[in-house]
């Protein structure tokens, strides 16, 4: 569903280039969560918003459901794929209500039934009618994130693009989030391509994960093989030994423990 091929992304020209992600190859089959770790700065974000087509890459190729695009995306390809992002307030306009925010996408893609798509995305993210004309400010950070989910969720994408989507919740709050991505991942048959700092969140969503450093994919290895230690690079040794308390166990199979987060 997602192939990246030798993508390299600059920013700035000439002496002032800044090289942010180099050489980076990866695929993500349809139906599967594969997660991006490693330190501030090594380009897992920037990965993102190449394949949402947020800023430009200027070598390689990146094919979605088997179409090479580029920055100018279609109005289908900007439907098929969505982002969440790590702020659910900085990400939600704080003059709108939750009703015109989640209308907007409808109106902007001209789709029917705006009225029934804005009920069901509340409905599929946990919120009810009684939420759909507060605003940001009056929500929580955890409904916050569900109302920037909807938001996704209500163009019916194939792929969901998540940039630490819990990062800024309370730990209790991270778990619900969790729990409701995999749900709708199960439901919806979602890709998901999601970054985080947490190797434990990542854990729970994805099968694989990549590790990058200095904006270069360096491994790409299992939530397993990471638990058990079965990894090949010194940096991901690194950060593991940097990511102490990590468990699996925490984040089996099954539904995370709200309870114990």
């Amino acid at each position: 569903m997602i192939t990246l091929d030798d993508v390299t992304i600059s920013y700035g020209t000439g002496s002032r280039v800044l090289v942010a992600v180099r050489d980076f190859t990866l695929g993500v089959a349809e139906g599967e969560a594969v997660g991006l770790v490693g330190e501030s700065g090594s380009g897992k974000s920037t990965v993102l918003r190449a394949v949402a087509g947020l800023v430009p890459y200027a070598t390689g190729r990146i094919t979605l459901a088997g179409r090479r695009v580029d920055r100018r995306r279609t109005t289908a390809e900007r439907k098929m794929v969505q982002m969440v992002f790590q702020d659910p307030y900085g990400s939600l306009h704080p003059n709108q209500t939750v009703d015109q925010i989640l209308a907007m996408p409808v109106a902007i893609h001209r789709l029917n039934g705006g009225e029934a798509r804005i009920a069901q995305a509340l409905g599929e993210v946990g919120l009810g009618r009684e939420h759909r004309y507060r605003y940001p400010h009056q929500l929580s950070g955890g409904q916050r994130q569900r109302v920037a989910i909807a938001r996704a969720l209500i163009l019916e994408p194939r792929i969901l693009l998540l940039d630490e989507p819990t990062s800024a919740l309370d730990v209790s709050v991270q778990a619900e989030i969790l729990n409701l991505l995999s749900r709708l991942r199960r439901d919806r048959g979602l890709t998901m391509l999601m970054v985080s700092h947490d190797l434990a969140v990542i854990a729970h969503l994805c099968e694989r994960i990549g590790v990058m450093s200095r904006g270069q994919l360096v491994e790409v290895t299992t939530a397993t093989a990471m638990a058990n230690n079965q990894v090949t690079h010194d940096y991901t040794r690194q950060l593991l030994r940097s990511n102490t308390g990590y468990d699996r166990s925490s984040v089996s199979t099954g539904e995370l423990d709200v309870a114990a987060g």
